[in-house]
């Protein structure tokens, strides 16, 4: 898949903006604060319906504005693709596939893209939340009918945990709360789905990942990722040492309602909802050790990179649109001289690259083919090396 075109309107600090992207390496430069990771981040929403930076879309309406525009011109072979994507400060936003509306989830079928960057070191060093974020996003990609399972998931957590709070404020005792059953069902199916969507993805990913980490820190440090889950017994939200899953032959759905039952007296203690997907965590490892409070700088940057590109590698395995974008946003000055030379090799083999940067000479030389420079929203060159 390539990007050949871009347009943004009242995206972040870009009034009006249109860049051409060619097959290759593309390498945005200027200053910190110019708009080089906005230009990246608009592209990447695409694929992913989600910012790598901020929770929330409003973000990235340009001030005074109320939507943002975002067209992107997609080759995939011979054939051309025009997506449109209108981000609203307020509502629903809106989608169009070769000018007729579709749903904002039709989006991640027609475009492909991974991106690293520095705030990545977030999914290895932050809370399980960034964690389940990464695992997610990259379900999404691979079957976008995942993002519905998602919602849904989301909407009956919040509807049970609302009944919950509702139960401990008016006294309530489990056993005469027999309108949660029904939300526990609901609970039960669609985050039996996606807990078995995120164990195949990590053992999908368990080889591509040992390569990459191997490739970027030139050393096999034996990286690992496993799922802890709330529904055998631990609560990974809370306990960093709750067990990962330890392949008996029970099934996923009947654990979970073993769980919730066992746990209904504090949820409705707590008013909150103690077991299921969203308490779960992706436990990553080196040398035999968690990535977590254990690995040194080196290492958890290389944890977060190879995560990345065995993403990339995953989906370009998979994928009838080609290669997907790969971005690497404001990553080369973060890197020692051995892993930069190392990444701008591999990602040298990508149909399409986007690369940030500040300073151009941080970037690998066989990445350079082509330079847009950007200055205060404003794309100011474009030049072929």
């Amino acid at each position: 898949m390539i990007v050949e075109h871009l347009s943004l309107v009242d995206f972040r600090n870009y009034a009006v903006a249109d860049v051409a992207l060619v097959p290759g390496p593309n390498v945005f430069v200027g200053r910190n604060g110019q708009g080089k990771t906005n230009l990246a981040e608009a592209i990447a929403y695409f694929a992913t319906l989600g910012s790598h930076r901020v929770s929330s879309d409003a973000p990235m309406v340009r001030d005074g504005a109320d939507a943002a525009i975002v067209r992107a011109r997609l080759a995939h072979g011979e054939r051309r693709v025009q997506l449109e994507l209108q981000l609203n400060r307020q509502g629903s936003n809106r989608a169009r596939v070769n000018g007729s509306a579709v749903k904002t989830a039709e989006l991640p079928r027609y475009a492909q893209v991974v991106l690293f960057a520095p705030e990545d070191l977030q999914i290895v060093r932050g809370d399980p939340s960034a964690r389940r974020r990464f695992a997610d996003q990259l379900l999404v990609q691979r079957a976008p009918r995942m993002s519905g399972v998602l919602a849904d998931y989301d909407r009956v957590l919040r509807q049970r945990t609302a009944l919950l709070k509702s139960a401990k404020a008016r006294g309530i005792r489990g056993d005469a709360l027999s309108t949660l059953d029904v939300w526990d069902e609901k609970l039960v199916s669609l985050g039996t789905e996606l807990i078995e969507a995120r164990l195949g993805l990590a053992a999908d990913l368990a080889a591509p990942l040992a390569d990459a980490y191997t490739a970027i820190a030139g050393a096999d440090h034996e990286p690992r990722l496993d799922w802890a889950l709330s529904v055998r017994g631990g609560d990974p939200e809370e306990d960093a040492a709750a067990p990962a899953p330890d392949g008996t032959a029970t099934s996923i759905g009947d654990l979970f309602r073993a769980a919730l039952a066992a746990k209904r007296p504090a949820e409705i203690d707590r008013g909150l909802t103690l077991v299921g997907p969203h308490r779960d965590d992706l436990v990553l490892r080196v040398r035999g050790l968690p990535v977590k409070g254990y690995a040194s700088h080196g290492e958890s940057w290389s944890m977060a990179l190879s995560l990345r590109l065995a993403s990339a590698e995953l989906l370009r395995a998979e994928s009838q649109l080609g290669d997907p974008v790969l971005i690497l946003d404001d990553v080369f000055a973060e890197l020692d001289t051995d892993r930069r030379a190392r990444l701008g090799e591999l990602a040298g083999g990508y149909e399409q690259v986007i690369v940030t940067a500040a300073v151009e000479q941080d970037v690998p030389p066989g990445l350079r083919a082509r330079i847009v420079r950007v200055e205060g929203g404003r794309i100011v060159e474009e030049s072929d090396a």
